[in-house]
């Protein structure tokens, strides 16, 4: 499949005499794809009914005539002021009760009615308009669910919607008090109009009803996105995406991809770094303009099992952007390596954000690839750089690999719920398995926790997914490799109670917990081998073969030919060397690589990045820092 370099615009931020231009010069830059439309409502619906869409037929017909193709967007993530005032409670209302209302954007509830009505609307108006339109060859719907943290509402529709759900789900409040264990302080309902909200309680809500909230919301986004998906294909054969967040686990992605053609997610290497991971002040001053080294590869391949193998970067951060606590410029050379290792985790598109920087409003000091006087910004030739490589480089996809990761939303929810110690995550637990094989210089395929097939792997792992799924079970009862299980997986039923048979009641493994720990930050315990374990220990008694014990003799990894269960956390150094063994009983040859480089192998080559300070040598090439270096296999 060829791969191609984009950019998102914004014609409606610009004088239309300067429209023309910016067209030419994306021509000439080598840019293929160019997103519009996601944030101008108030341009194309000025007033309610009153429909001013000329402009962006220019627009459009401009870009095309350039040889551009265009990715539209809706526009209903930033409703426009009219909207708020014919639909005053619209707004989605935080975990404390406070109203999130007009003066930015994402200002909507997902559970509301009436502005469902409108978004199905606006989008019907443009899929009639532009779906048999030859220069749209695709469409973005809304604008990244979750940002903000804008998944979870507490208003008055999201109360109904909910209650309705909860009526559908479980059907009697009999059913619902027994699921959740509302016998335990005398939570029980008579109807389901007596349940609220899980918020505004004088301590921690029941974790049921929380969990309950947490899937419901999840429902109403993938609702959401299906109307509009739905109306556009209706009119247009052009594929749909959504651009997705780093980090965002508030909905399951999974349900939403499985509505789009393509998943695409937004790249902002420095801002991620600083903004979302828990790394220390040294790591993170080592990769302040490079960006974490595994951190967009794990979202690379996230994306690319929600998009089931097809996936984009619709926004790649181009240099400084404006919403992290700092903001830094990526080191000349990092726009360039970001794009490759995109590719070579089979991205079809890399679209830059934005082709020129704003001069006003919020991201005015967030960096495009021009600067707002139109002169080039470094980016710029970063990015033509790239579109000549693509140009002499052939056919780069993703070859299968031999590891796969599960990867459940619905774990991440619980594990916020009930997290059994502070700061404990599940995102964390699971990046640091991720990292941990990427140090070894493997591949990685996420795989969705309802995954039925394990064949194409040696090794699976399935750190932390509090209920396996009854098709993951099944396919591990059969599974011809080794999988990897815990801590914390299959400890809770979906509706976040401990089951029986006690857990974590595996296939071939006669082991039960009997107690979970969780211990300070300065309570690491040492391995009998080389690392220890932090955070977390489960307690294991059973006839089990011990493969791991503490230095204290208790036991912490079990297992068999086909299954082992870990239940602790591993530092690093315990997890690199769990992981290497697993890799050598299973014949995956491993490749260790130095702090900041990383490797990604595709049928036809093998790509080499250098994300650290200093060069570092591989297959006897010497590569830079911000280097990318590739060879045919």
């Amino acid at each position: 499949m060829n791969r191609s370099i984009g950019v998102c615009y914004y014609p409606e931020h610009w004088p239309e005499d300067i429209w023309e231009q910016d067209a030419a010069d994306m021509a000439k830059a080598g840019l293929t794809w160019v997103r519009i439309g996601e944030f101008a409502w108030s341009r194309m619906e000025p007033e309610p009914g009153n429909l001013q869409l000329e402009w962006l037929d220019r627009s459009v017909a401009n870009l095309g005539e350039a040889g551009l193709k265009v990715v539209l967007g809706t526009p209903t993530a930033t409703p426009p002021r009219w909207m708020v005032e014919k639909h005053p409670d619209m707004f989605a209302v935080d975990e404390n009760g406070h109203t999130r209302g007009f003066g930015s954007r994402r200002h909507y509830c997902f559970s509301h009615e009436g502005y469902r009505a409108e978004s199905r609307r606006i989008t019907e108006i443009l899929a009639q308009r532009y779906g048999a339109n030859p220069y749209v060859a695709a469409w973005q719907t809304d604008n990244e669910y979750g940002c903000h943290d804008t998944t979870l509402s507490y208003s008055d529709a999201a109360q109904a919607a909910f209650r309705d759900w909860l009526a559908q789900k479980y059907q009697s409040t009999d059913a619902l008090n027994r699921a959740w264990g509302n016998i335990f302080w005398s939570m029980e309902y008579d109807t389901f109009d007596q349940i609220g909200l899980p918020n505004l309680t004088v301590t921690e809500p029941n974790p049921s009803h929380a969990l309950a909230f947490r899937r419901f919301s999840s429902d109403q986004v993938a609702a959401f996105n299906l109307e509009q998906v739905r109306i556009i294909k209706a009119h247009s054969d052009a594929p749909i995406l959504h651009n997705y967040m780093g980090r965002i686990t508030d909905f399951d992605h999974f349900a939403v991809g499985a509505d789009l053609d393509i998943a695409s997610w937004d790249s902002y290497p420095l801002g991620f770094l600083e903004d979302r991971m828990e790394d220390g002040d040294a790591h993170k001053r080592t990769y302040a303009q490079q960006g974490d080294p595994d951190f967009q590869a794990f979202h690379h391949d996230l994306y690319r099992a929600v998009g089931r193998g097809r996936w984009w970067i619709m926004e790649q951060q181009p240099g400084p952007v404006n919403w992290a606590p700092v903001n830094p410029a990526p080191l000349p050379g990092m726009c360039r390596l970001w794009a490759w290792e995109a590719f070579a985790h089979g991205a079809e598109a890399v679209c830059y954000f934005r082709w020129r920087q704003a001069p006003f409003a919020q991201e005015q000091m967030h960096a495009g690839l021009l600067r707002p006087d139109r002169s080039p910004a470094p980016a710029l030739a970063e990015a033509s750089q790239v579109a000549e490589e693509i140009a002499q480089l052939s056919d780069v996809s993703t070859a299968k690999a031999q590891v796969g990761l599960v990867f459940d939303y619905a774990s991440a929810w619980a594990w916020d719920v009930q997290p059994q110690g502070a700061g404990f995550d599940y995102f964390r637990l699971v990046f640091e398995y991720y990292r941990g094989l990427r140090k070894l210089g493997l591949d990685i395929d996420i795989l969705p926790p309802d995954c039925a097939d394990l064949s194409p792997y040696k090794l699976v792992l399935a750190p932390g997914v509090l209920t396996l799924s009854d098709a993951l079970l099944g396919a591990l009862n059969t599974f011809d490799g080794v999988a990897l299980i815990g801590p914390r997986s299959n400890t809770k039923t979906k509706e976040l109670t401990i089951p029986t048979p006690l857990p974590p009641n595996l296939p071939g493994l006669d082991a039960t917990i009997t107690h979970t720990e969780t211990f300070r930050a300065d309570m690491e315990r040492p391995l009998e081998s080389s690392g220890t374990i932090r955070h977390l220990q489960e307690h294991l008694e059973g006839s089990a073969t011990v493969l791991e014990r503490t230095a204290e003799g208790v036991p912490i990894l079990i297992g068999n030919d086909q299954i082992q269960y870990l239940a602790a956390w591993p530092d690093e150094a315990a997890l690199g060397r769990i992981l290497s063994a697993l890799c050598q009983k299973q014949g995956i040859q491993t490749r260790p690589v130095s702090a900041g480089l990383r490797i990604r192998r595709t049928d036809t080559h093998v790509f080499a990045f250098n994300y650290g300070l200093e060069p570092v040598s591989f297959d006897g090439q010497t590569i830079q820092p911000a280097g990318v270096y590739w060879t045919t296999r």
